[in-house]
């Protein structure tokens, strides 16, 4: 959640933030508002307390008929402290109500506007010229069909609409992308984890996620758990309630996962294929850092991205997206789209963002802050601070799109880009079976 002292002394700052996003600028007063009445009311509880530790010691002194009559103004003024301490506990669960649907405060830079708002930061490659070879490119359920490595038949005859089955070499192509992503992460100092794919509420809404409202999110109602979309989730609550030593830098986790996503509001859109579908593998990156370190960790995190699209040999742009295309706990994020032939357009593969200090804040993560000594020479013992949160993709099923019609031949067969080949155990083309 975002930091009401900050809110409190720079409101125009989130009223613009707000304004940025599409969202309710009214909000912002609503919740100074509600401020200034749980600070009255927590002045008048506490008035009322010290009043009543007074009198307490005048009751004690007190003897006879005189105690008896102050002993009833006790009851009174305990009902009183009573009610005041009631009220202030219910302005404060109003304020709390009013902050936790607040979003993150976008960074300096983003793009105003919706979905078509973003900002190009830079294209990289060249789209590959078919006609120029010759031959019309098949879509990826065709190539995956003709190589005997996609069935969305008899996924669908399974699960249902939007599920599938990867065989074969594409089920390797997978894995084999996979696991590329998490020796590049190995590399760069990530520790390698396999995530819960259900999570608590608490968890779940801890991240930044609706649980009340989202759609997207399957519930499972019996043991109130939530399957999650990212392993981005369980990560985050990997150290909840937790103070953290970030002295030796950045802590890095690569979470590889499978991921769940109910696609509600995607009636009649990518219904062909693997590119929007309720199941997917995904290998997710997530750092805890200081809040001051987190802008130059998301500029690494987004070139160990497109590294890893280099390696795919995947022509793709990079776009700030705009504020108002944001998720709720982003102040910033990048995605990556690769080209997708058939399509004749740019489709996401990877997202990075910068989640500040709104996710920690929520969840409760700190961080232990250095020892200092004064002019005195006295030693003053650190204390705690809000931690800063980042995530970021390094490889998903839906990459498969852009790589097998990327790199599809004549036949209908697909060249293994060489980066991927170790992991597939040399091979260099997945071959035509039908």
């Amino acid at each position: 959640m975002i930091d009401i002292n900050q809110l409190r002394e720079n409101p125009d700052v989130f009223r613009a933030s707000q304004r940025a996003r599409g969202a309710d600028v009214s909000l912002i007063d609503r919740i100074l508002e509600a401020d200034v009445e749980r600070r009255n009311l927590i002045t008048q509880h506490e008035s009322l307390r010290a009043e009543q530790n007074a009198f307490g010691k005048k009751v004690a002194r007190a003897q006879g008929e005189e105690k008896k009559a102050l002993l009833a103004e006790v009851k009174d003024l305990a009902a009183r402290v009573k009610e005041a301490q009631s009220a202030a506990e219910a302005a404060r669960a109003r304020q709390d109500e009013l902050v936790s649907v607040v979003e993150n405060l976008v960074l300096d830079g983003v793009p105003v506007g919706g979905e078509d708002d973003y900002a190009l930061v830079k294209t990289v490659g060249e789209p590959r010229d078919f006609a120029a070879e010759g031959f019309e490119p098949r879509d990826h359920l065709e190539i995956g069909e003709l190589v005997d490595g996609i069935d969305m038949e008899r996924g669908a005859k399974v699960s249902g609409a939007r599920f599938y089955f990867l065989k074969r070499d594409i089920a390797r192509l997978e894995t084999a992308l996979l696991l590329m992503g998490q020796d590049q992460a190995l590399d760069n100092g990530f520790v390698p984890m396999t995530t819960p794919n259900l999570v608590r509420p608490e968890i779940m809404s801890g991240t930044g996620f609706d649980v009340a409202h989202s759609d997207e999110i399957y519930h499972v109602g019996k043991d109130e758990l939530y399957l999650v979309g990212t392993s981005e989730v369980p990560l985050a609550g990997y150290h909840a309630d937790e103070i953290l030593d970030l002295s030796a830098g950045p802590l890095r986790y690569a979470g590889w996962s499978s991921c769940y996503r109910r696609e509600a509001g995607s009636g009649g859109k990518d219904t062909r294929g693997i590119i929007r579908v309720h199941q997917f593998n995904k290998l997710e990156m997530f750092v805890y850092c200081a809040p001051e370190d987190a802008e130059a960790e998301h500029a690494r995190m987004l070139a160990w991205e497109e590294q890893m699209l280099a390696k795919c040999e995947l022509a793709y742009r990079v776009i700030d997206t705009a504020a108002g295309d944001l998720g709720a706990s982003a102040a910033r994020k990048f995605d990556c789209e690769a080209w997708v032939p058939t399509q004749g357009r740019y489709r996401e593969l990877t997202s990075t963002s910068n989640c500040t200090t709104y996710q920690a804040r929520r969840l409760n993560i700190r961080e232990r802050m250095p020892d200092t000594t004064g002019d005195d020479g006295k030693v003053r013992k650190g204390g705690t601070r809000t931690v800063a949160t980042l995530n970021g993709t390094l490889a998903t099923t839906r990459w498969l799109v852009a790589i097998l019609e990327t790199h599809q031949q004549p036949d209908g067969s697909v060249r293994i880009p060489e980066a991927l080949r170790p992991y597939m155990r040399g091979q260099e083309s997945v071959p035509v079976l039908r």
